[in-house]
């Protein structure tokens, strides 16, 4: 049969795949809504802040604020906290907090692994479950995330303490944590800490203080540093004499 020239042309076309609304080719679906790619673009980019944070406040003369602080700032409560370096907070201070809240910080990578894997085996076994959180741990929470207990907060918080200690040295990591801690309602950070509760700096803190001040870290609403009860006082206690023995510990701080 004889074709006419245009017929002959349409036969000869390739076979296009078909196209969307938008011009755009989607052979096995439709687009996403404009607004679904933005929402997603804008959730891919509150992920990945953090990450890009980090990597600013490595640079030294940065001083960090927590997602507390903006609170309060957005509450227009205001906060007190006075940036001080890591060489002007005393001693004792670093090793009790080291002491009551990450034994471990010189040895791990950000998680102590063999002690989230004993929490996770007693949460399996319906057991009553122990905190496991290192200092990168609470540091990535304080600056980045919420307080409260998630699996989701936890699986936020995890990759940003590795990170984290990665990219910053011990010294950075520690000076960074004890900046941003709170210790009491619009009190953050060491040196505010210190005044508020003993009227001295944070390079003048007596051993007791500073054990009080490391006790008062898990709960500083309820744990008041300035005005310990008997189970404070105890704990306080403990803290010092671990603190006392702690040269080995601490040794990637100092030397």
């Amino acid at each position: 049969m004889d074709l006419t020239p245009e017929r002959q042309s349409e036969l000869e076309e390739p076979l296009s795949r078909p196209t969307s609304r938008s011009g755009s080719r989607f052979p096995y679906g439709r687009a996403l809504p404009r607004w679904a790619r933005r929402t997603l673009a804008a959730v891919v980019g509150l992920l990945l802040l953090p990450y890009a944070l980090v990597l600013l406040y490595a640079v030294p003369f940065t001083h960090p604020v927590s997602t507390l602080m903006l609170a309060d700032l957005a509450l227009f409560r205001g906060y007190d906290r006075r940036w001080v370096g890591f060489d002007d907070i005393a001693p004792i201070l670093v090793q009790s907090v080291m002491m009551s809240e990450d034994g471990r910080f010189c040895a791990h990578d950000g998680v102590d692994w063999p002690q989230m894997r004993g929490v996770m085996q007693n949460a399996l076994d319906g057991e009553a479950t122990r905190g496991a959180s290192t200092i990168p741990m609470q540091t990535a929470k304080n600056l980045f995330l919420w307080n409260g207990r998630s699996f989701v907060r936890k699986a936020l918080e995890l990759p940003l303490a590795l990170w984290a200690d990665l990219v910053w040295s011990k010294r950075r990591m520690m000076e960074t944590y004890l900046n941003v801690a709170e210790w009491g309602p619009g009190i953050y950070g060491i040196e505010a800490a210190a005044r508020h509760h003993f009227g001295v700096s944070a390079a003048q803190l007596s051993r007791r203080q500073a054990a009080l001040l490391a006790v008062a870290l898990p709960n500083p609403i309820t744990r008041v540093a300035s005005r310990p009860g008997r189970g404070m006082q105890r704990l306080a206690s403990i803290v010092e004499r671990r603190a006392r023995a702690s040269g080995e510990y601490i040794r990637c701080l100092y030397e």
